[in-house]
């Protein structure tokens, strides 16, 4: 797991920006703190920092370059099957002079070109470059669980895995309000888009293809395409073949020359990878997080039953409000651009405690995406099986919207989820899927953003960044909602987090449900195999049965949860001030001051109230000031 950044100059005035490379490379040097490289040729110009974990050498160490010096690249990932790939390269007569996946992947190109691509297991953003035909290769794996950005002008390209890189560039940045306005309502911004009109995302399962002045995006990977045909396949071999899937993405993942372990929150998806992970070590080191003054958020204990079923070496740390609010500034002056799911906050935490023990960490990210693990999944089904609950809580809804329903209480957060439930039944499968997507909707957003700044967001750019996300929802099953969440919320939200936060520790952090094969797996399942009126995750859970304590099948589901809204009254009430400085928000003029004013007295003097929506206004306003001072 690294960091890489780079340039492709079009031109003289391309080529000038160069300088900037040694910058762009140090902004990046917390992915990478082991080694640190650059390579400069007429037109292209490749940075790197290294964290190493496969062959510790010097002789692994990047920018890399073929025996003939032809070709140079550059890597931020993981090739899990590089071993196998390196015996058919062996049998085309190809000599090796390290150990490492990066020096596989670079002969891949050579003799198999993009094609290259298909053959990889893993996760990865790189980019070679060919100096004999002056072309340049930039890729991202096929979930995006790397991120990759780019920007393309006149006289040049640049590229590199955060925003800070490309942001010691030359390159125009122009705040893009349509992106703000998906901001407040998502808490994201949804690939291919950023903060910046001129910045992109490269989407997950593309590559661009460089050479001379002619710049080309292409798609190498669709899971669409790939789960056309539903399987036909028993609900007992379904849980049988899931199992030996998981099993054998655990055991890939396991290669590692640095210490490794592994997240446990005590849910079924964290639990499910300890208890196989711990078939190929004899002590996994596992590491959970908790809070010492909020019980309601706390799942250490689940945690630790999975640890002593397993005999794992088990730390929890235990948090108290204070941890928060000290690692707070930090992790906001270290985003890119604004992100707004308070739960990295936890994550941050979790990363620079583990990054004291190990290097390598496997996480359960993607199993919710893929099995229907949220509560918004359930609410689909139930709304479009519709019955007696939909009609009981359609004529209930007046009475419920009186009630407190913020997510700060057990109680408050049934009202919260009952009313959206409700209000969900009257829109299409399309809106009702983009609605339980925001934590803030479209009319709400407006009402709280001033005339000047609504009227600069282009409103048909947003309808088709909307459509983007919703196009995959028909109506049926529930695979459809499924399919959005891994190709939206998965990478642009989930995936982000946990790179953002991990690497920002110099941890890496695997993904083993989101190995291709064990999503391609899943996403062909029926529905019915995922959830029903009352399970979700049915097939997850019932594969794992016999491995788990009964005791998580007992337990009720917890996101992984901040408590936010002490602090916005105590700790953080001078920030809060800050943030929401009437002077502050008129020079902006991004909000309706009134609004502000009513938020401010809300956060102050209530507790009926989100703390995430609040949480979204001001992460956007830190960010502002920091990088629009």
């Amino acid at each position: 797991m690294c960091g890489i950044t780079g340039l492709y100059a079009f031109n003289e005035i391309g080529r000038m920006q160069a300088i900037h490379l040694h910058k762009a490379n140090e902004s990046i040097a917390h992915r990478g703190p082991n080694a640190s490289g650059i390579y400069n040729s007429h037109f292209a110009h490749l940075g790197h920092r290294r964290l190493s974990i496969i062959d510790l050498s010097e002789g692994a160490n990047q920018p890399m370059h073929s025996t003939s010096k032809r070709y140079s690249i550059v890597f931020n990932g993981e090739i899990y099957n590089y071993k196998s790939i390196r015996q058919k390269l062996e049998l085309k007569g190809v000599q090796f002079t390290t150990t490492s996946d990066t020096e596989v992947l670079l002969e891949a190109y050579i003799h198999f070109g993009v094609k290259c691509l298909d053959m990889l297991h893993g996760f990865f953003a790189f980019a070679i470059y060919d100096n004999e035909n002056d072309s340049l290769l930039i890729a991202r794996d096929r979930l995006g669980i790397k991120p990759l950005l780019y920007a393309v002008d006149e006289d040049k390209v640049v590229f590199g895995s955060e925003m800070n890189a490309l942001r010691q560039f030359g390159i125009e940045k122009e705040i893009d309000p349509t992106s703000i306005y998906q901001l407040l309502q998502l808490t994201y911004i949804p690939t291919p888009d950023s903060i910046y009109k001129g910045i992109k995302k490269l989407p997950q399962g593309h590559y661009i293809f460089i050479k001379n002045k002619n710049v080309e995006i292409k798609q190498y990977y669709s899971i669409e395409e790939k789960i056309t045909t539903p399987l036909n396949i028993s609900y007992d071999a379904a849980q049988k073949e899931l199992l030996r899937l998981m099993d054998q993405s655990i055991q890939e993942r396991m290669v590692s020359d640095v210490p490794l372990g592994a997240f446990l929150s005590g849910g079924i998806d964290s639990s499910a990878v300890v208890a196989l992970a711990s078939k190929y070590t004899d002590q996994l080191q596992t590491f959970s997080i908790g809070y010492k003054d909020e019980p309601l958020f706390d799942e250490t204990y689940y945690a630790e039953l999975v640890a002593k079923k397993y005999k794992t070496q088990h730390t929890a740390f235990k948090l108290t409000q204070d941890d928060f609010y000290n690692h707070l500034f930090g992790m906001l002056d270290h985003y890119g651009e604004p992100f707004a799911d308070a739960s990295a906050l936890a994550v941050n935490i979790l990363c620079r405690e583990t990054k004291k023990n190990v290097t390598v960490a496997l996480s359960g990210d993607g199993a919710d995406e893929m099995f229907a693990g949220y509560n918004k999944h359930l609410g689909e089904w139930k709304s479009r099986q519709g019955g007696t609950l939909a009609t009981v809580i359609s004529s209930l809804l007046p009475i419920l919207k009186q009630l407190p329903n913020s997510r700060n209480s057990v109680l408050g957060n049934k009202v919260r989820q009952a009313i959206k439930f409700g209000d969900g039944l009257k829109l299409s499968p399309q809106e009702r899927y983009w609605f339980q997507c925001c934590w803030r909707d479209t009319p709400t957003t407006n009402s709280i953003l001033s005339d000047t700044f609504l009227n600069s967001v282009d409103q048909e750019a947003f309808l088709s960044r909307k459509n983007t996300i919703t196009q995959s929802i028909t109506g049926d099953g529930i695979n459809d909602v499924l399919l959005a969440d891994i190709q939206g919320l998965l990478v642009n939200d989930m995936l982000h987090k946990v790179d953002s936060m991990s690497m920002y520790h110099s941890l890496e952090v695997r993904v083993p449900f989101l190995d291709h094969n064990v999503v391609e797996f899943a996403m062909k399942l029926p529905a019915e195999y995922k959830i029903n009126g009352q399970m979700k995750k049915r097939i997850l859970q019932d594969s794992f049965r016999d491995l788990l304590p009964e005791e998580l099948y007992k337990r009720p589901k917890h996101g992984f949860e901040v408590p936010l809204m002490k602090g916005y009254k105590t700790a953080l009430r001078s920030w809060v001030n800050e943030m929401l400085d009437d002077d502050f928000v008129r020079e902006q003029n991004i909000f309706n001051p009134i609004y502000v004013q009513q938020l401010k007295n809300m956060i102050f003097n209530s507790s009926n109230y989100d703390q995430n929506q609040v949480w979204s206004i001001l992460v956007l306003q830190h960010w502002w000031k920091k990088y629009n001072p």
